[in-house]
């Protein structure tokens, strides 16, 4: 349950368990009852916990169970459209079982597919990308294309996209593993180590005709950076300020020549990735393919525990993760881990 809405950094003290009855046959007709198996750790779940109300994302209470995407099985049905051992992917709740309406935001997932690959390779945060990318950044062939946070669950597959796409691909990411991971398994060749390198000078050398598309996860002044540099007709996709979400306080934009986007005709736009729910299909058939023929390299980190998760989440935001965040909370058979 939440605790207390975080002023800085996430913590355990941020949180507290709470052990309740038995669900089962406490449903209601069209309800099924889901045993969670995987939770996945977002960098948005830091904003539904962060107590604002005057914006658009979701928001979890004091007292209320924290919001996260999550797969799990059917364990008990009053709909006989999804039988028991139907999975669903879709909205979750720290809990280890949930009564839920799975005709509302839910997908089933099919034979054939595990479930870790449902959330990484298959999972939202690939669609976020194909999402931000394709509908909104539209690469063209040529295009110069920057990501930042290129090594995360969301940066890696949009990086790759542009590289199947033509594009040349420019990542930004923090440590020499995460660029050797980029560089070699990814096939990212323009990378920057914003922890060691000098972010506008290697932007410098890297485009120095411009930028066409921003793909942002970060904010700050790499937001600034690229916006200083955007090509006439470029587009800006923004995705995540990471680098802003444990400050406590309002979100500030970095300053921009303002004018200069507009006499560039240049597009800022934001997004989510469930607001385009008609390129789903689109999206998990391309990713499905370029997955199946190795054109597109991902990792999981999967770390174990319900009572673990609040030190899982803070992963997110001290990087020491290493590829899509989730949070195992059962074995596939149901018994906890």
């Amino acid at each position: 349950m939440l605790e207390k809405h975080p002023d800085d950094a996430v913590t355990r003290a941020c949180f507290r368990r709470q052990d309740g009855p038995d669900k089962h046959g406490a449903g209601t007709d069209g309800q099924v009852l889901v045993q969670w198996e995987l939770l996945l750790c977002a960098p948005t779940i830091r904003n539904w916990i962060s107590g604002k109300t005057d914006s658009y994302h979701p928001v979890t209470a004091l007292g209320d169970p924290v919001l996260a995407p999550g797969l799990g099985r059917v364990i008990e049905t009053r709909n006989p459209q999804f039988p028991e051992g139907t999975r669903l992917f879709g909205p979750a709740t720290w809990q280890d079982q949930q009564w839920l309406d799975p005709t509302v935001g839910y997908r089933i997932i099919p034979d054939g597919i595990s479930s870790v690959d449902a959330m990484g390779p298959l999972g939202i945060n690939a669609i976020t990308a194909w999402c931000g990318l394709v509908k909104i950044g539209e690469p063209k062939p040529g295009d110069v294309l920057l990501v930042s946070g290129a090594a995360g669950s969301v940066g890696s597959v949009v990086a790759q996209i542009g590289r199947i796409k033509g594009c040349k691909v420019i990542g930004i990411a923090g440590g020499a593993e995460k660029l050797a991971w980029l560089r070699e398994e990814c096939g990212v060749e323009h990378l920057i180590d914003y922890k060691h390198e000098n972010l506008a000078e290697r932007l410098d050398t890297l485009c120095p005709d411009g930028i066409d598309i921003y793909f942002d996860n970060v904010g700050g002044d790499m937001l600034a950076q690229a916006a200083a540099r955007m090509r006439p007709l470029g587009r800006i996709v923004l995705c995540g300020q990471i680098s802003a979400y444990d400050g406590g306080g309002p979100i500030v934009a970095p300053p921009i020549d303002m004018m200069r986007l507009i006499y560039g005709c240049i597009r800022i736009e934001g997004f989510v990735g469930r607001h385009h729910p008609e390129a789903i299909p689109m999206a998990l058939a391309d990713l499905a393919d370029w997955t199946a023929k190795g054109l597109i390299a991902h990792r999981e980190d999967v770390r174990p525990g319900f009572d673990n998760l609040p030190e899982t989440l803070s992963l997110l935001f001290s990087g020491s993760n290493q590829g899509t965040l989730i949070a195992r909370i059962c074995d596939e058979a149901g018994a906890p881990v």
